[in-house]
């Protein structure tokens, strides 16, 4: 069951993102930086961790689960730190995150050849 939760919430977000870009005059990017402060926005006011809780990786992999990520680091970060800890700490939390995107962007970039349009 708790695939199918995955599936539904993951499939939810998606499919909000798709309908944002067909009818919308909204770009790719400004509906990734949407995604990704509505994911803070919603992570700061603990809205988005029972969501994360019920749907696990179906709501904590998309956009909205990197903001969410940023915004409890952030906030962890702050309690441990003090204000400083806010800067650093979602940093912190997403670094494994963010150092598999680029490792693994570059082993594709190796692989694959990309084609001019």
């Amino acid at each position: 069951m708790q695939y199918l939760w995955a599936f539904l919430i993951g499939g939810a977000i998606c499919t909000i993102g798709q309908l944002l870009l067909s009818f919308t005059r909204l770009t790719s990017a400004r509906i990734l930086v949407l995604f990704v402060v509505a994911g803070v926005v919603l992570g700061g006011l603990g809205i988005y961790q029972p969501i994360v809780d019920f749907a696990g990786a179906g709501a904590s992999v998309p956009l909205l689960g990197f903001g969410n990520a940023l915004a409890k680091g952030a906030i962890d970060g702050a309690r441990e730190h003090g204000i400083l800890g806010a800067f650093s700490g979602g940093i912190s939390a997403t670094a494994a995150g963010i150092s598999a995107a680029v490792l693994f962007g570059w082993l594709a970039a190796l692989i694959f050849r990309p084609k001019t349009k």
